[in-house]
């Protein structure tokens, strides 16, 4: 992790804004690690009128691929030679891959989350409540739905995004999807199995956020996940675990999220249990 760069290192690199300490910089560079690769994992900050020129550095470069962040993932998608099926429903990318000469465009975020997800229960024939309709929920959305969940009710503020949402899901998946505006505290029916929070409600520094959920509403029989990594334990998951529901926190998703772009770019299976314990680090878990 601390050798010099050199010629004979393979890189990858996350196109965002970068922190004094990138979580998952140092979640894949102790994997790298971990499984003998002279490899480095960069954090890069690149404007979006630069976006082009970066993606240009990137072939010319060798670098064996990228993450992107937030506002690159829909713009980057004309400067790459192909995107994954998934991706293309979901219209926004957040990891290149190279393959041969070609830059190939894939989304590990609804991925990740559904392998995280499988960890206590499949998706398939579940009924699922989703808060939020931005770029999170679009990917967790299209993958559950073809993960096979039996049902999928979008409860966003915005009623012309979340609409939106649940017409895409209904279109490309065929899994039935319907809208709720979210108005106040949400009640949630007494038969949903899956409960996620995919908006950015709780996400450091606002940590003591109140999350807008009628929290007698839930049972103990509920799976309730949060997306958000920081902190990794949320308003939602407190109250979700005092009301006996079984909590998926944001850190496995970002490990699933890694464990996939890592699989990509190196044909080899990393450690999660590496991965997890660099994120708890950072994020000062006990």
């Amino acid at each position: 992790m601390n050798q010099p760069l050199n010629f004979k290192q393979e890189l990858t690199c996350v196109f965002g804004q970068p922190v004094a300490e990138n979580p998952t910089q140092c979640m894949m560079e102790a994997a790298y690690n971990a499984c003998g690769l002279d490899w480095r994992y960069l954090t890069i900050e690149v404007a979006p009128e630069n976006l082009a020129q970066a993606v240009g550095g990137l072939r010319a470069m060798g670098f064996r691929g990228a993450n992107l962040t937030i506002p690159h993932k829909v713009e980057v998608i004309q400067y790459l030679d192909g995107i994954s099926d998934a991706a293309a429903m979901m219209g926004a990318v957040n990891c290149i891959v190279r393959k041969d000469d070609q830059l190939l465009g894939e989304n590990t975020d609804g991925k990740g989350f559904v392998q995280s997800l499988k960890e206590v229960t499949d998706p398939a024939g579940k009924k699922i409540v989703m808060f939020g309709a931005g770029g999170a929920a679009r990917a967790i959305g299209v993958e559950t739905a073809l993960a096979g969940a039996a049902e999928i009710t979008i409860v966003n503020r915005s009623t012309e995004r979340g609409e939106a949402l649940a017409q895409l899901l209904q279109e490309k998946t065929n899994v039935p999807t319907t809208f709720t505006k979210w108005d106040g505290d949400y009640t949630l029916a007494d038969d949903v199995d899956v409960v996620i929070n995919a908006t950015s409600i709780g996400l450091f520094p606002d940590v003591d956020a109140v999350f807008p959920l009628d929290f007698a509403s839930l049972k103990s029989n509920m799976i309730v996940s949060d997306v958000i990594p920081n902190p990794p334990e949320t308003h939602l998951l407190r109250e979700a675990a005092k009301a006996g529901c079984t909590t998926l926190d944001g850190l496995g998703m970002l490990v699933n999220q890694g464990v996939i772009g890592f699989q990509l770019w190196t044909g080899v299976d990393p450690d999660p249990q590496v991965m997890r314990a660099a994120l708890e680090e950072v994020f000062g878990v006990k």
